[in-house]
């Protein structure tokens, strides 16, 4: 096939395209650019409009067959990343330039690694690639974009966007990876005595304040469940100084756009729902995003959201569950420091020379503390510590 047959184009809509062709790109285990989550996502408002999430999807076709495609996203802020930028942007304003609009692709508003260079099977890999990473930076020079910014991409992406003139960036979150676990008791006979009591002792207290845990799939949520979900989200978010992000109607829009693969693990305590947590699920992993509760109830939310997650993952036998962003106390609970991939280019040089330094001495720092905190997991060390 000759390199002018591939042309790339871009659409400001998820709308303008076609569902079957966008699914069909190797999205890897994430189910978050799928397009009904992006569906979901424009038409409750959360992105698009006003919310300084402006779209711009990038189509790289031949022979009228979609070959490949990425998400990108203008930005007036940095919000919604989890990847964060603060300290370049005050930067940036101190030395008189213009951090914003800044070019993003990710998944907005969503903390998991993902694919962001979507590719059709068969696909030539290499010159897709390339010519969606120049379309991209086509996007950023006619928008006036002082940057662009891959967030929480691929190890292998990162690679390949460094051989591009990109450059690296180090970080981590805390997943929980499935070793062949035949149940939750096996999960905890891997775990350090002391830490394997906890956790029994947790779930046991929980256990006994709750009728049940219930999964409920996307396809059979009521509008009273999706209604709940959206109020625990909020309170959930104020209680904690957060924003929300997600506006009015999300929950109801992403459970009719991509009911396979969305979720909610539902309490029941006396005879009412009282919490809940949402989730998604692919054939390759778990990822938990949201929770809340009516009810205050010790350890209900480690419960709701990482324990009935990791029983899940051994039921059916998924390898990954990614519980969300940041959180200390996932790694007593059998979470490991998982590391994350990001890529950025600046336009001024100057500039880009300086975040290039302190990316360096970030990545030593990102890497001394993940095996700091290895060090403190709660997982078996000495071959006397056995099971009881």
């Amino acid at each position: 096939m000759a390199s002018t047959d591939l042309a790339v184009r871009g659409v400001t809509s998820i709308e303008g395209v076609d569902r079957a062709a966008w699914d069909a790109l190797d999205h890897g285990p994430s189910p978050f650019l799928r397009h009904g989550f992006l569906t979901a996502l424009e038409s409750s408002g959360s992105i698009g409009k006003r919310s300084g999430w402006r779209p711009v999807y990038l189509l790289a076709e031949a022979g009228g067959r979609l070959q490949g495609a990425v998400a990108a996203f203008v930005k007036q802020h940095s919000y919604g990343e989890y990847i964060f930028d603060w300290a370049w942007a005050g930067a940036a304003e101190r030395a008189g330039l213009d951090y914003y609009p800044k070019l993003v692709i990710a998944a907005p508003i969503t903390p998991a690694t993902g694919r962001r260079i979507l590719l059709a099977p068969g696909c030539d890999r290499a010159r897709t690639a390339a010519a969606l990473i120049a379309a991209v930076r086509a996007v950023a020079d006619d928008a006036g974009c002082s940057s662009i910014h891959w967030l929480f991409c691929t190890d292998d992406e990162q690679a390949l966007l460094a051989e591009h003139g990109f450059l690296a960036r180090a970080s981590f979150q805390y997943h929980w990876h499935n070793r062949g676990y035949a149940s939750f008791d096996g999960f905890l006979g891997a775990l350090a005595s002391r830490k394997r009591k906890q956790l029994r002792k947790e779930r046991a207290r929980v256990h006994a304040a709750i009728e049940r845990l219930t999964w409920v799939p996307g396809g059979e949520l009521t509008t009273a469940q999706l209604d709940r979900m959206d109020r625990w989200y909020r309170a959930t978010t104020e209680e904690h100084g957060g924003h929300d992000y997600l506006r009015p109607g999300f929950f109801h829009r992403v459970a009719a756009e991509l009911p396979e693969a969305t979720w909610i693990a539902e309490v029941t305590v006396g005879d009412r729902p009282a919490a809940g947590a949402l989730f998604f699920e692919t054939p390759q992993g778990l990822y938990g995003r949201y929770w809340g509760s009516d009810v205050e109830l010790d350890c209900l939310h480690f419960e709701t959201a990482y324990y009935a997650g990791i029983e899940r993952c051994i039921a059916r036998g998924l390898p990954l569950f990614e519980a969300g962003a940041q959180g200390d106390h996932k790694l007593v609970r059998g979470f490991d420091p998982s590391p994350t991939y990001s890529a950025h280019w600046l336009r001024h040089e100057g500039f880009a020379a300086a975040i290039e330094e302190f990316l360096g001495r970030e990545r030593r720092a990102v890497a001394r503390q993940m095996a700091e905190l290895a060090e403190y997991g709660p997982y078996r060390k000495a071959e006397g510590d056995e099971p009881a």
